[in-house]
């Protein structure tokens, strides 16, 4: 059986992206949305990010690793600013980013 390169890397990629889109979505049914914008915003551009560098990644192409580094800074950013909200998504958001970043570093230093 052949195993994906990186496939450790994607998969906490793909976490990432879900938990971005979920918070998105769940920020945008706050009562108070426009206190969550710089939230959904940090979730929309990591999220796109990390689907970049997981779909390079998973096809092996050497682009891949180049994005790892803007998505530790999209990562951390996330994690930041959901870590001032007080919400389940918010918080669930913030530890797969991190966990993200730190997948990520770890590539780029391997």
């Amino acid at each position: 059986m052949h195993i994906i390169p990186n496939d450790r890397l994607i998969k906490k990629l793909d976490i990432c992206i879900a938990a971005c889109n979920f918070c998105a979505a769940s920020c945008l049914k706050e009562d108070d949305v426009k206190m969550m914008a710089t939230c959904i915003s940090n979730n929309i551009d990591c999220a796109e990010v990390c689907r970049t560098a997981a779909v390079l990644l998973a096809r092996d192409s050497v682009h891949g690793k180049h994005l790892l580094r803007e998505c530790v800074e999209l990562c951390e950013a996330c994690a930041t600013e959901c870590g001032k909200h007080d919400n389940d998504h918010c918080r669930a958001c913030a530890t797969a980013c991190s966990e993200c970043a730190a997948e990520c570093m770890a590539a780029l230093e391997a």
